[in-house]
């Protein structure tokens, strides 16, 4: 029955006159995602609507599922695409269509039309009346409330042909990857850093990420499993660049001479001060991290505060205010948990101190930091120039 696919949006909708970037952005956003998708599809903007329209056969349920990855897609709606647009040939489409899509006959409606098509004879409010009409005159079953309906018939008349439909699958919402610049996401192979990449895509930001990898402390394995994650999330995004820094030589470094209790943010700001360096050349506009509020030790306010500190970007950490619960969900929902959980080692936790700093002072942290200045500039231009990249794609 279903040979169309009506793409609502939300946010894009209240945009002023650059609508049309989103809306094409979107469309092209769809497009991508229908490539993978046996079938072909032809993806058509019109004022206010962007339609899914098959032109050979299709597996349905991969169809909404590749929809339903697409930041911006607010609902997605199965739709009767009818060419013919006489009013006796839509009327037979919609009993037709009501009967296949509901398999029991007892509910209250009300039919919602809009025609777009200023040149066809009967006008919307004429063509709800008829639509209610011909509906109760064909199922007995039915009655008709127009202020607390049980289901919605909506018919739209357009230029090309009309469209019925009733049902609306929900999407991911957000905004089309791409609207809104690009980040460096830092990418662990923990619960958080995926979830964070996914939100801030979700707000229209491609992604790239870097992972911090010290053999052989960490294993290939590990490295693996971070790859894995990347092509996860990136479902949702595209492609990912993912660069893998080799962080053993300057994890060594810091342990040898910083105080242990400061271990985790002097690593840690010189993960930012890379992720930066990374982030400028790839004309990224900020960072990403996983980091939520005094979730650890390394995630206090003070602790945010000296890590911030040395970047010159702006971070962004969009699950600042979550609860741990809060971004397993998503972690579930979006299928990264089951690979977060994989219990390989991570090169944050492998030099953790007994009893970590919570609430560092950025000044002591920078004098500290001073014991390594003899090498360290030379260790990250290494990491830099020995950094591992892999196109990452779902």
């Amino acid at each position: 029955m279903y040979r169309a696919f009506l793409i609502k949006y939300a946010e894009i909708g209240i945009k002023g006159k650059n609508r049309f970037i989103f809306e094409n952005m979107l469309r092209d956003r769809i497009k991508g995602a229908l490539d993978g998708v046996e079938g072909e599809f032809y993806v058509v903007k019109e004022p206010g609507r962007i339609y899914v329209e098959a032109k050979s056969d299709f597996d349905y349920d991969e169809t909404i599922e590749a929809l339903q990855r697409v930041f911006g897609v607010w609902a997605i709606c199965p739709t009767m695409m009818i060419e013919d647009k006489s009013w006796d040939n839509i009327a037979a489409h919609v009993v037709q269509y009501v009967d296949q899509a509901y398999a029991e006959k007892h509910f209250t409606f009300k039919a919602e039309c809009k025609r777009s098509d200023k040149g066809y004879p009967m006008t919307s409010p004429e063509i709800c009346a008829e639509t209610g009409a011909v509906l109760l005159a064909r199922f007995p079953g039915l009655s008709v409330d127009v202020h607390d309906p049980q289901e919605r018939i909506y018919v739209e008349v357009r230029g090309n042909a009309a469209y019925v439909y009733s049902k609306m699958i929900p999407g991911p919402g957000g905004m089309p990857v791409g609207c809104s610049g690009k980040a460096m996401l830092l990418l662990s192979g923990g619960i958080d850093s995926p979830v964070a990449g996914y939100m801030i895509a979700r707000r229209g930001v491609t992604i790239e990420a870097v992972y911090f990898h010290a053999p052989p402390y960490t294993s290939e394995r590990a490295k693996q499993k971070v790859i894995e994650l990347a092509e996860l999330i990136s479902r949702y995004t595209g492609p990912i660049r993912l660069n893998i820094v080799n962080f053993t030589d300057i994890q060594l470094y810091i342990y040898d001479k910083c105080p242990h209790d400061e271990l985790t943010i002097i690593m840690r700001r010189y993960m930012m001060r890379i992720a930066e360096a990374l982030a400028e050349k790839s004309g990224c506009h900020g960072l990403v991290t996983g980091e939520s509020i005094g979730q650890v030790a390394s995630q206090t306010m003070q602790s945010l505060a000296a890590t911030n500190a040395v970047c010159e970007l702006p971070v962004y950490r969009p699950l600042i205010a979550f609860d741990k619960q809060d971004i397993v969900d998503i972690a579930e929902k979006i299928g990264t948990y089951e690979t977060s959980i994989q219990p390989f080692e991570d090169c944050c936790t492998i030099f953790v101190a007994k009893h970590p700093v919570t609430k560092p002072n950025g000044n002591i942290i920078a004098k500290h930091e001073g014991n390594l200045r003899e090498e360290i500039d030379q260790m990250v231009k290494t990491a830099l120039e020995t950094a591992e990249m892999v196109e990452v794609t779902p």
